[in-house]
């Protein structure tokens, strides 16, 4: 998947987004990881609420912290999304793993 198609499928976007890398200068391309990076941080931060949020109702409702069933489930959802957006599939769910496993020390913890 090309640099625009990924900013295609992507909601909004600046102009600085819609130039191609030759169009960029070192600094601006450093600027855009780090905004990259500053929203990869927030999604884990809103995952991990909503996975707390999981964890109380498991407590409330008596059920186990891991469900192999829903783990597999995801992990073939991150395969999926890699292929879409052509990223490696083995490096995305190695990220999910260890996604998985912060939320699982979480719900133990808490409970």
């Amino acid at each position: 998947m090309t640099r625009e198609s990924v900013n295609a499928e992507t909601d909004g976007g600046t102009d600085e987004a819609n130039r191609t890398p030759d169009e960029m200068n070192l600094d601006e391309l450093r600027e855009e990881i780090r905004a990259i990076d500053q929203e990869i941080v927030e999604l884990i931060a809103q995952r991990t609420y909503v996975a707390d949020t999981i964890a109380a109702v498991k407590d409330e409702q008596g059920l186990p912290t891991t469900d192999e069933k829903q783990e597999q489930q995801v992990m073939e959802r991150a395969g999926d999304n890699a292929e879409q957006f052509d990223v490696d599939a083995n490096l995305v769910k190695a990220i999910f793993r260890l996604l998985i496993e912060l939320n699982k020390v979480e719900q133990r913890e808490s409970r």
